[in-house]
């Protein structure tokens, strides 16, 4: 049974490692900072105290836009993640969106539908690695990722 993560907010900054560890190792550290990291909400994954996965949020009005969502590859596939997304939309409705997207890389919109957002536009890439728009009403997707699939 894995153990319990606890979700918190966290400084842009921290996010940087992960991000960089997971999203693109083979690109300078610099490539995976926002400029503007500042605007967001960062949140980070801890078990056992050690931060394992990432996500930062920036909400403009009732549009929401989560991005360098990063969960440690040890980690994944037990639902840290899930916890981690969920709680994004529980604060993107809380900051006042009611609509939130994601550019997703193409190897992860299933895991995407399952919470419910769905492909928008066609696919593009970013280098070699094929992306798709992911996007959704946020209180629609309440209730999504039932099925007990953890991430």
């Amino acid at each position: 049974m894995p153990s319990a993560v606890a979700i918190r907010p966290i400084a842009p900054a921290a996010t940087y490692a992960l991000r960089h560890q997971v999203l693109w190792p083979d690109k300078p550290l610099e490539y995976v900072k926002l400029a503007d990291d500042h605007a967001g909400h960062h949140f980070g994954a801890f078990r056992r105290g050690e931060l394992v996965a990432v996500i930062s949020l920036f909400v403009t009005g009732a549009e929401a836009r989560f991005r360098k969502f990063a969960t440690r590859p040890d980690c994944q596939r037990q639902g840290v993640g899930s916890a981690l997304l969920r709680r994004t939309f529980t604060e993107a409705q809380r900051l006042g969106a009611r609509h939130i997207w994601c550019d997703a890389r193409q190897d992860s919109a299933g895991f995407y539908a399952r919470f419910g957002l769905r492909p928008e536009g066609e696919i593009f890439y970013k280098g070699p690695i094929p992306y798709v728009r992911m996007a959704g009403q946020l209180q629609e997707l309440a209730g999504h990722e039932a099925d007990g699939n953890p991430a």
